[in-house]
């Protein structure tokens, strides 16, 4: 599935998705038609909590909300998922067949004319590089034994990928094959979109290759890693996945455009870092939905009152602020402007992360602090004038809209951290006074008050708390860096699928940053991604959810509620609860 995105907006960053999968089910669907209600050209400007760093949304370091958003405008796929939770196929961009059930195998097929901002075609080299670099199909690393490389930091799960062999590739150079040895639940999201973020001919070049047909050639040759006969690292490979990896992270537009190529409805024409991005709309596209406005400028402006006010004053057309308790307030204010606003939950949890290392790697002591983490004063603070009915989530993978909610947060142990335990805490400390430093986005208000409501409250039980706060295109960089002891950030789900669940907390994985591990819950995560069954992944689901508590691996804090607003400047802003937002349908915004 498309992974789950750290949401700074939430807490730290905009990352991955979790196993919201009951939430929707996958269907089928057409392309849509562009817009209509609004006129062609002009522009808007749309302002998101977080900054960008990164033309590469897949890694590790890169996978938040803001990257893939700007991804998500400038690249095109063979689907997307609408505001339903329904994944809609793009058949302008090519076709996305299943061509046998028993192996699962699944055809991939560009059209003709689809093509990057260079002029050079999408092919099936392009599908290649993803498949490659998402599969792990070439490393070797045992964790546990430090040997072997892992080559690409992908931030999804490669678990389901995994089950495939190298594909086949089509004498038109358009298509790709792959076959699973398993049932994969989420075959119909893991690959070819919501984009194509990538382009073969470039990482190639840079990595001392001819041309894209000189990489297809060199990934065939090369076999499967192992990591039960691990060999050096191959330098050519090692070379093309550090590109991949880092060489697209960037705060300002690179003088090299091979960096920044599109292959979708816009292309990007400045980036002033930390402040706003430009996109501008691509002419030549025409293999999916087409933009209505010819610009977009996206500002990063952390602070809710700051958005509101940017709103009011004109200088915004789009908002989705990370609200704060006065935020609907001041944009109820602001209705008789003309301003629309949408409130809704989000796909998406507040949450804080425990490393298992340095002063937490004794489970009494990350215990100790669960314990004073005052999580009903956070919602109070932060959420419940948004949503009166707002309480401390009680499960790392269910939200309460979902069916096996309430079971599973019956039994899985988050009734011991219902209330603040100072003396509880104490307890397990035995005179203990641990240095925890607190790692969150502190360009985010809501982290900020979340971060001081731990700090004051963990302080009467003795930890000694450092303020590791950092800016706001920074913090999703440091995630797993070990800089820090305990993370508050968020993540969103896109509602579809369940590779968000092992995406985070299989051992290994490049989004599970606080090196969580556990060989039963890695065994039902295993099961989880070839059940296709929706009430039997539940029932997996809340096994794992029961090994994250029991583990003492940090505590969920509430679910996140969306706001949107908009100036009637604007037409065709829908609201969407999953990590692309009101992105979701950007095609159809319009002026008046």
């Amino acid at each position: 599935m498309r992974l789950g995105r750290i949401s700074k907006a939430v807490g730290v960053a905009a990352a991955a998705a979790l196993a919201l999968s009951a939430c929707a089910g996958n269907s089928g669907g057409t392309t849509p038609s562009s817009a209509t209600a609004g006129k062609q050209g002009g522009s808007a400007t749309v302002v998101e909590v977080n900054a960008f760093n990164t033309f590469n949304p897949n890694t590790a370091d890169g996978n938040t909300d803001i990257n893939s958003k700007i991804s998500y405008a400038t690249h095109s796929g063979f689907y997307y998922i609408d505001n339903q939770l329904n994944v809609v196929r793009n058949e302008k961009f090519g076709k996305m067949e299943k061509t046998s059930d028993d192996p699962l195998t699944i055809k991939y097929t560009v059209n003709e004319g689809v093509k990057w901002s260079d002029g050079t075609p999408v092919t099936a080299a392009d599908l290649l590089l993803q498949w490659a670099a998402f599969s792990g199909y070439y490393d070797d690393a045992d964790s546990e034994a430090k040997t072997g490389t892992q080559y690409f930091s992908y931030a999804g799960d490669p678990t389901g990928l995994k089950l495939t062999d190298f594909p086949e590739l089509g004498d038109d150079n358009r298509s790709m094959t792959i076959k699973y040895s398993k049932p994969f639940a989420d075959w119909e999201t893991v690959l070819g979109g919501p984009g194509i973020d990538i382009a073969a001919h470039v990482l190639a070049k840079k990595a001392g290759l001819s041309d894209a047909k000189a990489l297809v050639d060199y990934l065939k040759e090369k076999p499967k890693g192992d990591p039960k006969a691990p060999k050096p690292a191959d330098e050519k490979l090692k070379a093309m996945a550090d590109l991949w990896n880092t060489g697209f992270d960037t705060k300002t537009l690179p003088s090299d455009p091979s960096l920044f190529l599109s292959n979708g409805p816009y292309i990007v024409k400045s980036v002033t870092q930390d402040q706003s991005l430009t996109m501008v709309r691509n002419k030549d596209y025409n293999w999916g939905p087409e933009a209505s406005l010819d610009e977009i400028t996206v500002r990063y402006i952390g602070s809710a009152p700051a958005q509101v006010q940017a709103l009011k004053n004109g200088e915004a057309d789009i908002i989705a602020p990370q609200a704060s308790a006065d935020t609907i307030e001041q944009l109820k204010a602001l209705e008789s402007q003309g301003v629309t606003v949408e409130q809704g939950n989000q796909l998406s949890y507040d949450h804080i992360d425990l490393n298992y290392s340095g002063p937490f790697a004794e489970k009494s002591v990350r215990e100790a602090f669960m314990k004073t983490v005052p999580r009903k004063d956070i919602v109070d603070k932060i959420v419940k004038k948004l949503d009166p009915e707002a309480k401390p989530l009680d499960s790392q993978l269910f939200v309460p809209a979902q069916a096996a909610y309430a079971e599973s947060a019956k039994n899985n142990g988050s009734s011991a951290y219902q209330d603040v335990d100072i003396d509880g805490a104490k307890a397990l400390l035995a005179g203990k006074t641990p240095e925890v430093r607190i790692m969150y986005n502190k360009d985010n208000p809501n982290r900020v008050d979340a971060f001081s409501l731990i700090r004051e409250s963990a302080t009467k039980a003795g930890f000694k708390i450092v303020d590791g706060g950092l800016g706001a295109s920074d913090w999703g960089k440091a995630l797993g860096d070990g800089s820090y002891d305990a993370t508050i950030f968020g993540w969103t789900n896109p509602g579809v699928g369940v590779s968000g669940v092992p995406q985070i907390f299989r051992s290994g994985n490049g989004s599970n940053f606080n090196q969580f591990a556990d060989p039963e819950a890695d065994k039902l995560m295993d099961e989880l991604i070839v059940t296709t069954d929706r009430s039997k992944q539940d029932e997996l689901t809340t096994q794992i959810d029961k090994k994250i508590w029991e583990s003492a691996y940090g505590l969920p804090l509430f679910q996140s509620v969306g706001v949107d607003a908009y100036s009637d400047r604007i037409t065709g802003v829908k609201f969407m609860p999953n990590q692309t937002g009101v992105w979701w349908n950007f095609w159809e915004w319009a002026e008046k």
